[in-house]
């Protein structure tokens, strides 16, 4: 069954991580800063089932991740690093998801993205009202959907950057700067930073420490 196939099973469940604004507003002069305001945030914050739904694909991926670990501890071996498994399913996108792997990859030590079969989760393309999101089906597999018309007027590698900083477990913070990824598209549209900022990036290691990675539970706000 195709990933596009599988993709339909999920709707519905899906959550909507980072969703366009029904009017986009027009983006500032290229020198302007990218300042997060109430009117570029409010179309982004998401329903209580939208970060249940972005907290069950962690879990999901979790999961995984410490079947590995303990798979290693039985075997004599010792991981320094725990590994996630991704698919691409997302031909249009490769190169974005291949940068932010390498921004991710370069920022964290704790926990690593590789490329691979037997994946914990995988990346998609298509055309969403709600934009680009990671979603679940909460029983271990979970995806993250690029939308096509977003990536258009937001920077493609700051949302496959920003997607994928759910999976390792960061929540969404729109209300932040442009210099944090997770604000997501709450900067608005000039933002076009992939990178995490250092807290950010702590953040990821303190719960992909040693292997093991403490519940996010109290790092997923409650939407308002």
């Amino acid at each position: 069954m195709s990933h596009r196939r599988i993709l339909s099973c999920f709707a519905g469940l899906a959550a909507a991580a980072l969703a366009v604004p029904a009017v986009a507003a027009a983006a500032p002069a290229p020198a302007a800063p990218s300042v997060s305001t109430a009117s570029t945030r409010a179309a982004y914050t998401g329903s209580p089932q939208d970060e249940a739904a972005t907290k069950a694909f962690y879990d999901a991926v979790m999961k995984s991740a410490r079947a590995k670990q303990a798979k290693a501890a039985k075997s004599g071996q010792k991981l320094d690093a725990v590994t996630v498994t991704y698919s691409v399913d997302a031909p249009t996108f490769a190169s974005q998801i291949s940068r932010s792997t390498q921004i991710w990859n370069s920022s964290v030590s704790n926990v690593q993205l590789v490329e691979g079969s037997n994946y914990d989760f995988y990346y998609t393309e298509g055309n969403d009202s709600r934009g680009s999101y990671a979603s679940t089906d909460g029983h271990g597999s979970g995806y993250i959907f690029i939308d096509y018309a977003q990536s258009k007027e937001y920077d493609s590698t700051r949302i496959t950057a920003h997607e994928t900083g759910h999976v390792l477990g960061l929540p969404d913070h729109y209300s932040g700067p442009c210099s944090e990824l997770m604000s997501g598209g709450g900067p608005g549209p000039s933002c076009t930073n992939p990178n995490p900022d250092a807290t950010e990036s702590s953040k990821v290691n303190q719960l992909w420490a040693n292997g093991k990675a403490e519940s996010p539970a109290a790092a997923f706000h409650t939407a308002r």
